[in-house]
């Protein structure tokens, strides 16, 4: 389908080259995973600010956008549009920032799984699943209303 924007992999990498979140949409093995992370990474970091955020690599093209500390990593076919990736990693980074309120490298590190819920209501299948930020945010307060809810159930019996 030439409208598919197939997204393989996200990574979260700080400026030291510790990833911070991984999430694969393709199969990687595990020694394989380590191997793109590091090899991905060290691209990344090496690369100049003012060069370009779009890097050809290997079948596919890694598209990356550093926001403080953090490099947000897509990797994605050859053939699709590296300005809506990077508009999904902004989308992303937005929808982040409202959340944890400026979201920070600690922020990630001490929640991962919110992170990762957000990038599960961004994404689904490496596809780009929902636009609204509003939305995005709604459903994550409800999610975190139904886990304090089911802590408080908890802590009554």
């Amino acid at each position: 389908d030439p409208q598919c924007h197939m997204i393989k992999f996200v990574l979260l990498i700080s400026r030291q080259g510790k990833c911070r979140l991984a999430k694969w949409y393709s199969n990687y093995g595990t020694n394989d995973k380590k191997k793109i992370v590091r090899e991905v990474s060290q691209m990344c970091l090496a690369r100049p600010a003012k060069l370009c955020n779009f890097l050809e690599w290997r079948e596919d093209k890694i598209i990356f956008k550093r926001y403080a500390s953090l490099y947000f990593i897509m990797c994605v076919e050859k053939k699709d549009n590296e300005l809506i990736t990077l508009e999904v990693i902004h989308q992303f980074v937005e929808v982040l920032d409202r959340y944890f309120g400026n979201v920070c490298e600690l922020d990630l590190i001490f929640n991962f799984h919110k992170a990762y819920y957000i990038l599960d209501e961004v994404l689904i299948a490496g596809e780009h699943q929902e636009t609204s930020k509003k939305t995005i945010l709604k459903v994550t307060a409800a999610q975190d209303a139904l886990c304090e809810n089911s802590g408080e159930g908890e802590k009554q019996t």
